[in-house]
């Protein structure tokens, strides 16, 4: 098959792109899905340009969001887009659903998507963000559970200046509530480093930082890396919601729960 990089062909048809995949696994060349939302930002530009350094990497970005964002999309230099909507992927609904675990936020249709995505595409990877942790951990789970051959690749969240995650969410929220939803990443920042005093101080940390900010939290949870229980001493992670007008942000950071980024070994 004679296939040159960079192309950025835009497939709305499942047999195409599914055909798309299949020529090129048949070549040795990882195939690698970006699933994207329904809306475009840095952060999914974040997880394209992660997808184009793995090496001999077919880059196939999915897209939901409006045909205007295509040109963008192609200025990365990706290699295919499959442009699609829940009706092409699901002409009669779904059907199968996909339970995730234990999760705080995620809905079970979230990784029912992705691995939907990843059977049209034929792809042998897949790229997510660490933004959507509850999302990452479960897509792994059911590839470990399902036994699927796909290698799951996380990067981490980005953010703005300010240390605002950047997410769809975020641009919903009203310029006067900007300063209150900048308190969500601080008090996460803050309990994160506070991490060598437990988890009790620092659920404490998060609380006082985002009641001092004027917002009562919807939750503060510290959990395991795969969602479970978090241990008493060892790698966890944090996470918090607040509320905002009519918008629910969502944040989570890493944590050394008990030891603290400074006892850590360089």
């Amino acid at each position: 098959m004679s296939f040159t990089h960079g192309q950025g062909k835009v497939f709305t048809d499942i047999e195409h792109i599914r055909m798309f995949g299949r020529a090129l696994r048949k070549t040795g060349k990882p195939v690698v899905l970006v699933p994207l939302g329904r809306g475009l930002h840095a952060g999914h530009i974040a997880l394209i340009r992660a997808a184009k350094r793995i090496p001999g990497a077919v880059v196939v970005v999915s897209y939901a969001g409006p045909d205007t964002d295509l040109p963008r999309i192609k200025e990365e230099l990706i290699d295919a887009i499959f442009h699609f909507s829940s009706d092409t992927i699901w002409p009669h609904g779904i059907r199968v659903s996909i339970h995730t675990g234990p999760t705080l936020s995620l809905e079970d249709t979230a990784v029912t998507e992705v691995l939907a995505l990843l059977g049209i595409t034929q792809a042998t990877d897949v790229i997510l963000g660490e933004k959507d942790y509850e999302l990452v951990v479960a897509v792994q789970r059911a590839l470990n559970d399902l036994h699927i051959p796909v290698k799951l690749h996380s990067v981490p969240t980005v953010r703005m200046p300010d240390g605002l995650a950047i997410s769809l969410r975020n641009v919903d929220v009203p310029v006067e509530l900007r300063e209150q939803a900048v308190s969500l990443s601080a008090a996460l920042t803050a309990g994160a480093h506070s991490a060598e005093h437990g988890a009790e101080i620092v659920l404490k940390t998060v609380g006082d930082i985002l009641h001092a900010a004027g917002v009562t939290p919807d939750y503060i949870e510290i959990r395991g890396l795969d969602m479970g229980e978090a241990p008493s001493i060892g790698d966890a992670r944090l996470f918090a919601a607040i509320t905002l007008g009519d918008t629910q942000l969502h944040d989570n950071v890493g944590l050394p729960l008990g030891i603290g980024f400074k006892n850590i070994e360089g």
